[in-house]
């Protein structure tokens, strides 16, 4: 007898048929790791030491059986730095101890990776020793190595780095570890560390080789470093010299690194492994404010021009683009010709040409200028320089020219965390150009100071507060003797944000001149929404006087507002600020301002 068999169940048929013929399905093996007794600290940390909890999920039972024996290791080395050396690892796939599976026999699925850790009793250290010692070192010894208190292979091991450190300030280069005794008594839970440093001999340093991908000279390279041949070893001055040579900015890398082995005379060669970077550099910037109009500004810099790791570096600004005066315009370019005076020194060369139409004078001005910078550490350095100017200028006072021979003095301190974000630290920077009048130009003194500081609040920062205060004064000549380009304005993004740019200056009959006198004080509130957003709120305070000192009786602006930031990895906040003046009878209303890093 025949069954009509309907199309539908025919395809359901088929398709169990073909099911039946698949292999069955892979499903990832779960890992557990549960250790009872441990602290929640050091439960954390064997899960995220743990290859098999890293590898949970994963089908490849080869794999899994290969994290699973690595784990034996790891696992009980993560106890010996936590001071736990009695204890017990179980890792079983699917009920099975990993250590008794045969690596060729392997079982055809894991389904289940189980993790087992009995810590075992916390050790304390017995004895804690390490000889010999400095008799006299700024290095010290870890704290908790000492009789008493918690064992652990990692206290252990910054015991041996400090020991190592401190005869290698001593001049002792090629210290070591020479013995080490270490016993655990696990009745007592006490363990005995009994260590035992080779000092060497004390040594100085020899020959210093080059290599590496440069076109930089060799004896330039040499010149650069400062080398400190045939001085006593110390790392510090190993240090110092490569740092000297990142800080030219021509090499992408810098190692330092001493030889294998000591000369028979008691020195030690190092050698430095160089790359260079792309010799030439384009950059650009932008910022908009509803005062100020649009300015761009642009960089172009050519490293080792003549073989030497010189820096030429060309900069362009074109200001007001956009507002109701003039654009602005200014070219300079400098070279810098390191360790031309010593390792740490660089002498410069500046010429710059620049037009000004601001909104109480324009000027004209070209200056060339030589000059020299002494590089003290990472974050401190001072410039000396001296050159000439001729400025051409028209303000409230009528159109002349200033010639002057000018020198300029700056030094800057950079304590914070970062230069584009800080959170912490401060920034000093201080300036003083003496000038010297010529052709019937009155002669004076301008100083100038800026300092910053950040304190951050809260885990990560979420808050920060941020401080800046300004100032400047002309000594000597009276305003009318006086090129407008030394005096002080204040007003804009600079200053006091929420009134147009040097809107605030010393009236003079129907007009405004720069005063001679000048502060500043602004005050920022940072708090995060997001790792990405930022919120401030602002208010900014500005003072200028006629005479050389600011006082009660000075003019006066303020201004306060809110701020929006969004961080962008490797270029810094994108800032846009509303501002709007809360003092100094402005009928401006309402200032935004848009740019690129915060506003100080």
């Amino acid at each position: 007898m025949k069954f009509p068999l309907r199309p539908r169940l025919l395809a359901r048929a088929i398709a169990f048929s073909l099911l039946t013929l698949l292999p069955p399905a892979a499903f990832g093996a779960e890992a557990t790791l549960q250790a009872p007794g441990a602290d929640p600290d050091l439960t954390d940390r064997l899960r995220g030491a743990s290859a098999s909890v890293a590898a949970s999920g994963g089908s490849n039972v080869q794999e899994l059986l290969a994290a699973a024996l690595s784990d034996y290791r790891t696992l009980v080395q993560v106890l010996y730095d936590a001071g736990h050396f009695s204890p017990v690892v179980n890792i079983r796939l699917d009920g099975r101890e990993a250590a008794r599976i045969q690596p060729l026999n392997p079982p055809k699925s894991v389904s289940k990776v189980e993790i087992t850790v009995q810590p075992g009793p916390r050790f304390a250290f017995g004895a804690a020793e390490l000889a010999p010692f400095p008799q006299s070192s700024e290095v010290e010894l870890p704290e908790s190595f000492a009789p008493g208190r918690p064992a652990g292979t990692g206290v252990i091991r910054e015991a041996a780095i400090a020991g190592i450190k401190a005869w290698r300030r001593a001049g002792h280069a090629k210290a070591r570890v020479a013995e080490q005794n270490i016993t655990a008594n696990h009745l007592q839970a006490r363990l005995d560390a009994r260590l035992r440093l080779a000092p060497g001999p004390r040594l100085r340093f020899g020959r210093m080789q080059v290599t590496g991908e440069t076109s930089v000279r060799e004896d330039a390279i040499r010149r650069i470093a400062g080398f400190p041949a045939g001085e006593e070893f110390h790392p510090d001055l190993v240090a110092k010299s490569a740092t000297r040579l990142r800080r030219t900015g021509t090499f992408s890398t810098v190692v330092l690194s001493e030889a294998e082995h000591s000369n028979p005379d008691g020195t030690l060669d190092f050698t430095a492994q160089v790359e260079d970077l792309p010799p030439r550099r384009l950059t650009f910037g932008a910022e908009i404010s509803s005062s100020d109009g649009i300015e761009l500004s642009g960089s172009w810099m050519h490293r080792n021009l003549f073989g030497a790791a010189e820096k030429l570096r060309i900069e362009a600004r074109l200001s007001g683009i956009g507002s109701s005066n003039d654009i602005d315009g200014r070219v300079a370019v400098r070279l810098d010709r390191p360790a031309a005076l010593g390792p740490d020194d660089l002498i410069f060369y500046l010429a710059e040409a620049e037009r000004l139409d601001e909104e109480h004078y324009t000027a004209t001005q070209v200056l060339g200028a030589i000059g020299a910078r002494r590089t003290f550490s990472d974050q401190f350095f001072a410039e000396a320089a001296l050159g000439v100017s001729s400025t051409l200028a028209t303000d409230v006072f009528g159109k002349r020219r200033f010639k002057y021979l000018a020198g300029r003095i700056r030094a800057e301190y950079d304590a914070r965390d970062s230069r584009v974000n800080p959170a912490n630290g401060f920034f000093l920077q201080g300036g003083a150009t003496p000038f010297i009048g010529i052709d019937g130009s009155a002669s004076g003194l301008q100083l100038k100071g800026d300092g910053r500081a950040y304190r951050g609040l809260g885990a990560g920062d979420r808050i920060v507060l941020a401080g800046r205060l300004q100032l400047g004064s002309v000594i000597g000549p009276a305003l009318s003797e006086t090129s407008p380009t030394l005096l002080f304005f204040s007003g804009g993004a600079g200053s006091v944000r929420g009134h147009e740019f040097q809107s605030l200056g010393v009236p003079v009959g129907s007009g405004t001149a720069g005063g001679r006198g000048f502060l500043a004080l602004s005050g920022e509130v940072r708090g995060k929404v997001t790792d990405k957003i930022s919120l401030v709120g602002f208010y900014d305070l500005g003072f200028v006087d006629a005479d050389s000192i600011v006082s009660g009786s000075s003019a006066r602006h303020a201004g306060a507002g809110l701020g929006l930031r969004y961080d962008v990895a490797g270029i810094g906040p994108l800032r846009l600020d509303l501002a709007y003046p809360v003092d100094g009878g402005t009928e401006d209303g309402l200032q935004f301002y848009i740019g690129i890093g915060q506003a100080f």
